[in-house]
C-alpha cells in the first residue's frame, strides 16, 4: 500500500476566516474543498513541506504556524499521515497559483461533506474553537 505525507495549512486570517481551495478534476477525490498543502519530499520534514507547498499552491510565505494535528487515514489503495498546521501570520495573498479555486470562509461555514473524509476531525475540532 503506498504511504504518503501530507502537510497542510489552516490558514486563519485576523477575522477567524479560514482560506480554502479547491481540488482539480483530474486528482483524488476531485473537486472537494481542501486546506492548501501537499506530500513532503524525500528528506523534508512537515514544516519544511508546509512553507515550499504554501509558496508553490497558494503564492504566500508562511511565516508564524504551529502543529494543530497530525493523523492517520486509510484509503482502500493509500495510508495518508496527515500533519495540519494553523497558519496565522504569511506575506502576501493567497491565491490559486495553479488555477484552483480559492475562498475566505467562516470557520463555522466549514461544512465536512465538501472536503475529503481525512479531514473531517479537523473541520469538528476548528467548528468547536
Amino acid at each position: 500500500m503506498k504511504k504518503i505525507h501530507i502537510a497542510a495549512g489552516i490558514i486563519q486570517n485576523t477575522q477567524g476566516n479560514i482560506f480554502i481551495t479547491q481540488r482539480g478534476p483530474d486528482m483524488h477525490m476531485a473537486n472537494k474543498w481542501e486546506f492548501p498543502g501537499g506530500k513532503l519530499e524525500e528528506g523534508e520534514t512537515a514544516e519544511q513541506a508546509l512553507v515550499r507547498e504554501l509558496h508553490e499552491e497558494i503564492g504566500i510565505d508562511a511565516v508564524e504556524f504551529q502543529l494543530f494535528e497530525t493523523l492517520e487515514y486509510a484509503f482502500p489503495d493509500r495510508q495518508l499521515t496527515l500533519t495540519f498546521f494553523l497558519v496565522s501570520q504569511w506575506e502576501g495573498e493567497p491565491w490559486g497559483k495553479e488555477g484552483q479555486p480559492g475562498r475566505w470562509v467562516k470557520k463555522n461555514e466549514l461544512l465536512a461533506d465538501e472536503f475529503p473524509p481525512a479531514n473531517a476531525l479537523i473541520i469538528q475540532k476548528l467548528t468547536q474553537n
